[in-house]
């Protein structure tokens, strides 16, 4: 399948985590590496939700710096 819109991407990301049970961050470097595309030039393909999962599991996986969170 062809991932040339972002909300085509976005769904295959959510499809390949779920389905693998992975995480977001690590079902975009899958897809990438399936389809060919090197992780530095999707970044149009990220949409901004998608933005906000790969961010938290970076974050979770100390790739990023923690950020501050108020108590719920």
């Amino acid at each position: 399948m062809k991932v040339n819109t972002p909300k085509i991407f976005s769904m295959k990301i959510e499809e390949v985590a779920k389905e693998k049970g992975i995480n977001h961050f690590d079902a975009a470097l899958w897809l990438c590496e399936k389809e060919g595309l090197e992780p530095d030039a999707v970044g149009s393909l990220i949409t901004k939700g998608l933005k906000e999962k790969i961010e938290a599991n970076a974050r979770d996986l100390n790739f990023l710096p923690k950020q501050a969170q108020l108590p719920i």
